[in-house]
């Protein structure tokens, strides 16, 4: 009975190590985990935008799609990743909350889906979103105006 348990136990343990060998041969594009952490980026409450500078947004507007990567920088060197995302906030919005809340999740996505591990999570707030504050502002002055009338 002993022997057959511990002839179980070698199965399991030599099918790990030939996953692990498997994804010795994989590649990963720098691009497909600018992507992965853009879609997590994207579920963070908070998060007004990415910040991608001019060239990102040429590509948007000509392309007609939306560039996920913007704003997104990524470094893999062997199986380990770091990556850099610019974000704008929502004006209200918590800063350090919304950041860790962003590496927790991008570190998450992309471990879980490529197997890398992600060393680096660096949030750049680049700017606050103001607009969506400024209309409610001026919905509510005008709403106060017309009550008064």
């Amino acid at each position: 009975m002993d022997e057959e348990n511990k002839t179980n136990e070698v199965t399991e343990n030599t099918e790990t190590e030939e996953i692990k060998t498997e994804n010795e041969g994989i590649e990963i594009s720098n691009d497909v985990v600018a992507v992965i952490a853009g879609v997590a980026v994207s579920d963070v409450p908070g998060v007004a935008g990415m910040a991608g500078g001019f060239a990102g947004g040429i590509s948007e507007v000509f392309s007609g799609k939306k560039n996920l990567a913007k704003g997104i920088k990524v470094d893999v060197d062997n199986s380990e990743a770091k990556i850099d995302v610019n974000i704008i906030v929502e004006y209200g919005a918590r800063i350090p909350d919304v950041a860790f809340d962003i590496q927790k999740r991008v570190k998450k996505a992309v471990e879980e889906m490529t197997g890398l591990k992600v060393e680096e999570v660096n949030v750049h707030v680049q700017g606050v979103d103001t607009e969506n504050q400024n209309s409610s502002e001026n919905a509510e002055n005008n709403n106060d105006e017309s009550n008064n009338a």
